[in-house]
């Protein structure tokens, strides 16, 4: 018997011929669109993305209409502009303080007396000098008389011959001369004596001391009990100021006072107070102070303070006024570098594709944050002020992404 042969699989039956004619389209139509993308996408990237050379951010500023000054900035003092230092005249005791420190005081007020004893003593004594020697005067001029009327009559006796000698008369005559002299010495001591009570009478009157001026008693220098020595220096007790116009003593380096001349506008601000205070450069003074190895010049304006706001020793922040204009063409100070004032120079400026292109500019004043520009930029152009490989947030100026100039 034969043996069985394996069963043998069927074969697998072919796909309809309209199964695959519809596969093979759409395989077709996948592959064409993979195409049509990768053109699109190449052809985006190549537009967008410069690969040559990548795109740069710029932060920008706008150029703006405003108002610009150039100025020196310096720490001042505020100081009367007229002061007394109110001293004695005469030496003793300090018996009474009639004034205390803020109050204000007119011209000719009592503010202290000083114990007269002193001086009172030195006038009785004087006068009793001047007595003295008034009597003593009297005297010689007696004993002048007298010796006058003995040179006559010897004079008239030797011409006789009445037996006067000529010894005789010659003292006679020595006599009158001595007299004379006598009476010129004390002539003399009494103006001594009533030079003396003169003094002594003026020292009396500088007991009571009195304000030379109006104003404000600023600082009180000596104490009620005091003995006040004048006989070396006037000792001071007190200081008079009249604080209704003050002068502001303003510090300026050696490098900016070259810029700094009498007539220039000045302003300054004080702690604690918003308001400004305007004035004038008064005077320069010639003469440096050294502070910690840095040369200052003292420059001086001055100030009403009709209302009293200002004090003495406030301390003052001042800016002086080198030049100003308003309503000009503005851009930021850092765009203009180191270019001095009224210098030509190059920028970058967006255009209005978006691309930073070099123009050439002039400025006018330069200021501390702001610079004029007068020739080169219009209104509301944008000035590139920084290039950074990516806009950076936060700017203070506004950034914008363009195409770097090729």
């Amino acid at each position: 018997m034969d043996a069985a042969a394996p069963p043998t699989e069927p074969a697998p039956s072919a796909p309809p011929p309209q199964a695959a004619r519809w596969r093979a389209v759409l395989l077709h139509r996948w592959i064409w669109l993979g195409v049509v993308v990768l053109a699109v996408g190449g052809g985006a990237a190549w537009y967008f993305l410069d690969f040559s050379q990548p795109s740069v951010g710029y932060a920008t500023a706008v150029v703006t209409r405003g108002d610009v000054e150039s100025r020196v900035v310096a720490a001042g003092i505020v100081q009367p502009l007229k002061y007394v230092d109110v001293g004695a005249q005469t030496s003793g005791k300090l018996l009474s303080l009639k004034v205390s420190r803020g109050d204000q005081v007119k011209k000719d007020q009592l503010l202290a007396e000083i114990d007269p004893i002193l001086t009172e003593t030195a006038i009785r004594s004087s006068t009793a000098a001047l007595e003295s020697m008034t009597a003593q005067r009297s005297l010689k001029q007696a004993q002048q008389a007298l010796a006058v009327s003995v040179q006559a009559r010897s004079d008239k006796a030797f011409a006789q011959g009445g037996g006067v000698s000529a010894n005789d008369r010659d003292i006679a005559h020595a006599n009158v001369d001595i007299a004379v002299a006598d009476v010129a010495a004390l002539t003399a001591q009494m103006k001594q004596a009533t030079a003396a009570i003169d003094t002594a009478t003026a020292n009396l009157a500088y007991t009571k001391i009195t304000a030379p001026m109006p104003g404000e008693v600023v600082s009180i220098l000596a104490l009620e009990g005091q003995t006040l020595n004048a006989n070396q220096s006037a000792p001071n007790i007190l200081r008079i100021a009249d604080i209704s116009t003050i002068t502001v003593w303003a510090q300026v380096s050696e490098a900016d006072i070259v810029r700094v001349k009498a007539g220039q506008t000045v302003y300054f601000t004080v702690l604690g107070d918003t308001r400004r205070w305007t004035g004038t450069v008064r005077q320069v003074l010639p003469t440096p102070e050294l502070i910690n190895n840095v040369v200052f010049y003292d420059v001086l304006f001055d100030i009403p303070n009709t209302e009293g706001i200002l004090k003495i020793q406030m301390t003052a922040q001042v800016f002086i006024v080198l030049a100003q204009a308003k309503a000009v063409l503005l851009m930021p100070s850092g765009v203009a570098g180191n270019t001095a004032d009224g210098g030509a120079m190059k920028i970058r400026v967006i255009n209005a594709a978006g691309a930073a292109e070099s123009r050439s500019i002039k400025i006018g004043i330069k200021g501390e944050i702001m610079t004029e520009v007068t020739e080169g930029l219009q209104e509301g152009e944008r000035v590139v002020v920084r290039e950074n490989t990516a806009a950076s947030p936060g700017l203070s100026v506004s950034a914008l992404t363009a195409r770097p100039v090729r």
